[in-house]
């Protein structure tokens, strides 16, 4: 795991702090439970699915879920083992609608999206960008004086809460509908699983984006691919309702330098856990938030270039013992 301080004293690289659009950071502890059981309980109940744009705010979703019979649970759940980077930090807000609530719900994709905005909602929206800046110095060299232009580069902290919105309000939708909407909905059933594996093992995930359009798309800073080509949903990958990606962070900690250790630490639980949570990261650490399902085209592609290239280089790297 990177040590907090190079993240800190590298102004986080230029990859963000916890809202990081192209790359982030942020994580928590605590007991585990299985994503692939939540997956058989909520799949199973899925004949009543709704439409997307029918997933409105449940505001009164405590007192109706509560009467509803509680789904049943499979016998044997996977457990999954929780890392911390140290403990105890500050826990950060749980969802608004909770895990037994969801358990009960008669309706899941409903109940699916709201779990997914709420995480989505509890997410500061917060990055890290360079920037550069000319000036003009004087310098003295063999005797003379010149006037010379210097590129200097800082980082400073951007607020990118208003770009979601903006996108929705030109897409003529609530944000709710534009950012979780937006996604395929099978992601969002494994995307839902695995968020709820991470917050019951004391993660506090965090959702810093999710569905984003071509306009969006233009609008993120960092490291990211052409408007149309994004697999947030670019008009290239199928666009609206077929964004096959979202970016992870952790929200546990007082400050960005905790939530960017607990990241790190989330990010490899992550990486160790991928098969049984079914979303995996294509990039690593090249984008280090950004996890997509593992059985889709963006996760072969990526990581197996990366296989491919490490093979390569084993293969080209002189024998330790020649002959």
């Amino acid at each position: 795991m990177v040590a907090l301080a190079g993240w800190v004293g590298a102004g986080l690289a230029g990859l963000g702090s916890l809202g990081v659009e192209g790359v982030g950071a942020s994580i928590e502890v605590g007991r585990a439970t299985s994503a692939i059981a939540r997956a058989e309980h909520v799949n199973a109940s899925r004949a009543a699915t709704l439409s997307e744009h029918d997933a409105a705010d449940v505001a009164s979703d405590s007192a109706a879920l509560a009467d509803r019979p509680p789904m049943p649970q499979p016998a044997t759940p996977v457990q999954f083992a929780a890392a911390s980077p140290t403990d105890p930090v500050q826990p950060a807000a749980k969802p608004a609608v909770s895990s037994e609530a969801l358990d009960a719900c008669a309706e899941p994709d409903v109940c699916i999206d709201q779990y997914l905005w709420s995480v989505y909602e509890r997410t500061p929206k917060v990055d890290t960008i360079k920037v550069e800046e000319r000036i003009k110095v004087k310098v003295k060299k063999k005797g003379k004086t010149r006037t010379v232009t210097k590129t200097l580069t800082k980082y400073v902290t951007e607020d990118f809460g208003w770009k979601d919105p903006k996108a929705a309000q030109k897409a003529g939708m609530s944000v709710k509908d534009y950012v979780i909407g937006g996604m395929d909905r099978d992601f969002r059933g494994k995307l839902y699983n695995a968020l709820r594996a991470m917050d019951d093992a004391g993660f506090s995930p965090g959702i810093t984006s999710g569905f984003r359009d071509d306009y969006r798309q233009e609008l993120a800073n960092g490291n990211k691919a052409a408007p149309d080509s994004s697999y947030h949903g670019g008009s290239r990958r199928g666009g609206y309702g077929h964004g096959l990606a979202a970016d992870l962070v952790s929200v546990k900690g007082e400050t960005r330098a905790e939530r960017c250790t607990w990241s790190e630490t989330l990010w490899k639980w992550i990486d160790a856990h991928e098969k049984e949570l079914g979303i995996g990261r294509p990039y690593l650490d090249k984008d280090p938030p950004h996890v997509a399902p593992i059985d889709g085209k963006e996760y072969a592609d990526k990581r197996g270039l990366a296989k491919a290239q490490l093979a390569g280089l084993k293969k080209a790297s002189p024998s330790a013992n020649p002959k």
